[in-house]
């Protein structure tokens, strides 16, 4: 199955248009954001859990990441509520599950493999956001050579470029809006840009977003 699957070409998608996919285990259902592959696939997706539902035993053999949007996320590491960011390294194993149901974006397959790093931040804790540029709170969740990955809070109009993107970008919009000189981007979309990419951003109303940049190069 190919989705998006052309790393070079600009890619959005408004995943409250998508309808739920059942997964391969009951209670478990997907929207599919880009996908290259069967089963084991590079993916990124919107998975949610059914209240008491769970997952089967699995490895990440190229890793997984995950941003838990709503409700809680558990495996035998720890219960991550929403607003938490996970990294769980290649040749990692775990049984997710979810007590009250919950819903998360994420990232399979998608790591380098020799990145050996676990990550557990929680983007609710106030203290951990820094000053950006003016209008703008971020708060990085990991780099490496490779790649960076941030939450940016961006507050009131904000202008923001432009931005060059050299080894391309990835965001996921949590809450508001924002838009560039191709599109706006409410709450839910998801926006690839490819490398050598550049653009302007603009929020009139604020706007709350995933981002990973370096990646795509």
């Amino acid at each position: 199955m190919q989705i998006h699957a052309d790393l070079s070409k600009r890619a959005v998608v408004d995943s409250t248009s998508l309808d739920w996919i059942a997964s391969p285990m009951a209670g478990v259902e997907r929207r599919m954001l880009e996908r290259d592959g069967a089963e084991v696939a590079r993916a990124t997706s919107l998975v949610r859990y059914a209240p008491g539902s769970s997952f089967s035993a699995h490895r990440h053999d190229l890793g997984e990441e995950f941003l838990v949007l709503d409700g809680v996320f558990s495996d035998e590491t720890g219960d991550f509520h929403k607003g938490m960011y996970v990294r769980n390294p290649p040749g990692s194993t775990h049984i997710p599950s979810s007590a009250p149901g919950g819903i998360i974006l994420v990232k399979l397959r998608q790591m380098e493999p020799d990145d050996d790093t676990y990550v557990r931040v929680n983007t609710t804790d106030a203290s951990a956001w820094q000053d950006g540029r003016k209008g703008e709170a971020i708060l990085p969740l990991f780099a490496n050579p490779h790649e960076q990955v941030d939450m940016l809070q961006w507050t009131g109009t904000c202008t923001f470029g432009p931005v060059s993107l050299p080894g391309g970008a990835e965001y996921f919009v949590v809450s508001g809006s924002f838009s560039d000189d191709d599109g706006t981007y409410g709450e839910g979309t998801w926006l690839r840009l490819p490398p050598g990419s550049s653009h302007t951003i603009r929020t009139e109303t604020g706007a709350k977003v995933w981002r990973k940049t370096g990646h795509l190069g």
